[in-house]
């Protein structure tokens, strides 16, 4: 899909690749050796963003595009979250899910490659919504009340898109008592995920609760991202690295 500096992203050809981002996934989201695989892995698109001086697997995604809203109820996002808000979205959407980075690939230019690959995704299929679960790892909420605190106050979903409650364990961060109107900003950010973080600056929001995924080991929100809302200067950004 596109090379930059020493990193490539390119879509998985052959079950040898998938194999890889499948152990990938396990080694990030549960730990140890495995393969993290479910049904879903044969309806996406495998995204590898490999280290070409090292030949490390150093991030790996997958993507399921969606023809509308009509379609959501297909989606992984769909077992967890009541999205029938979504079904009247017209565009096309794409989920993109699985998404890891592996532990020692601390380049900063892995994330920028991964969010290349995407942007030529979207750009190349004409894609309006971009939408998935971004997780935190662990299943503590008490872990991330900054985060949580900052996402009530400044980035929920709109009112017509906001995700429904549907998972039976979930932390509704919305309906805290102890809500903070005035979060701290840096604390949140330090705690927050990469892919979260990326989705907010791009003008992405989220559900009102986070499920708590014990299989997974991860609190996950559902997060959407409208590309027409995202800022000039930042598609600008993307773009020039998407080249």
């Amino acid at each position: 899909m596109l090379t930059r500096g020493r990193y490539r992203a390119r879509f998985a050809e052959t079950a040898e690749d998938l194999r890889a981002a499948q152990t990938l996934r396990h080694l990030c989201f549960r730990g140890g050796e495995g393969l993290d695989a479910d049904r879903f892995d044969a309806l996406c698109h495998h995204v590898l963003v490999e280290d070409t001086l090292s030949g490390r697997l150093s991030c790996c995604f997958r993507l399921m595009p969606l023809a509308g809203g009509a379609e959501i109820g297909d989606s992984y996002s769909a077992q967890f979250y009541g999205l029938d808000a979504l079904r009247s979205f017209e565009g096309p959407m794409v989920e993109m899910g699985r998404f890891c980075i592996h532990p020692e690939a601390r380049d900063a230019d892995v994330l920028r490659v991964a969010w290349g690959a995407m942007t030529r995704f979207v750009d190349d299929n004409g894609v309006e919504l971009l939408f998935g679960c971004s997780s935190f790892r662990g299943t503590e909420a008490s872990s991330y009340l900054e985060v949580f605190d900052m996402l009530a106050a400044r980035h929920l979903a709109p009112k017509r898109w906001l995700p429904r409650v549907k998972a039976k364990d979930v932390f509704r961060f919305a309906e805290r008592l102890r809500r903070n109107p005035k979060p701290d900003r840096k604390a949140a950010l330090d705690r927050m995920p990469p892919l979260l973080k990326t989705y907010l600056l791009m003008g992405g929001w989220v559900s009102d609760h986070a499920v708590v995924d014990r299989d997974m080991n991860t609190l996950h929100v559902f997060t959407g991202l409208e590309i027409a809302s995202v800022p000039p200067a930042r598609a600008r950004a993307l773009r020039a690295i998407a080249g």
